[in-house]
């Protein structure tokens, strides 16, 4: 569930400059080593079922959208917690963590059902959405709103889904490429614009706010993180060490 189109920065959301920028031809950069995330305990139980689940593609969708500040050292430390060998893992584990991270989230919050749409009526929430100028609903794998597009810009088109059904997967915000990308935008947002944690009770989703009961869904969620993240057993070290010291 979000809480509100948070602010990007003190003034309100960025929006375009009213100077001109001269684009900036950019190197083209080899596309990032992609790996799968492992199946969150909700993706195992669809999988079980033999209900549509976390589609393995999502997972390129994540990586590939991930900023640099997300593979760095402070996304080191807010993630200790759930990855505490993330420093030392290789590129394309790190991005695996954020995947998994990704899955994790939208289990919680929409239980991997691309389609899913809510309108909320606690008082945070229940607010008017100015792009679509009705009460705010929550939509997609991330529970995000059309008003995100202008915070964030995320690639939401409100006049082109106006005329669509509620729950019609061609909605621009219910496409999980879109929804997924927006979502990896607001939380680097919260990391690395606001300087917030991972958890803290000001995220836009009351998911990663400790103490509510989505946070308590999400959590469960957390605990098949990939391996490359889990400490290494300490007899294993010793046992490496012993065999070191009689080579």
């Amino acid at each position: 569930m979000l809480v509100f189109c948070l602010v990007i920065a003190l003034g309100g959301c960025k929006g375009n400059s009213a100077q001109s920028v001269q684009p900036v031809q950019a190197e083209a950069k080899p596309a990032p080593a992609i790996k799968p995330a492992p199946p969150t305990p909700i993706a195992e139980k669809k999988e079980e079922l033999g209900a549509p689940g976390w589609d393995p593609q999502w997972d390129v969708v994540v990586e590939q959208a991930l900023p640099e500040e997300m593979l760095g050292p402070k996304a080191a430390r807010d993630v200790r917690g759930y990855c505490p060998r993330f420093s030392a893992m290789s590129e394309a584990d790190k991005r695996a963590f954020w995947a998994y991270f990704f899955q994790a989230l939208a289990g919680a919050e929409a239980g991997l059902k691309p389609t899913t749409t809510v309108r909320h009526t606690e008082p945070e929430v229940a607010k008017v959405d100015p792009v679509t100028k009705r009460m705010v609903r929550s939509q997609g794998l991330l529970q995000l709103a059309y008003m995100d597009a202008d915070c964030y810009s995320c690639d939401f088109d409100w006049d082109k889904d106006k005329g669509l059904p509620l729950k019609d997967p061609a909605r621009t915000i219910l496409q999980p490429k879109n929804n997924l990308e927006c979502g990896v935008k607001i939380l680097n947002n919260q990391l690395f614009t606001l300087n917030r944690p991972l958890l803290s009770r000001y995220s836009y989703w009351s998911t990663l706010q400790p103490g509510t009961v989505s946070f308590r869904v999400f959590a469960k969620q957390m605990t098949n993180v990939p391996a490359a993240c889990r400490p290494v057993p300490r007899i294993k070290t010793e046992t490496r060490v012993a065999e070191a010291a009689t080579r």
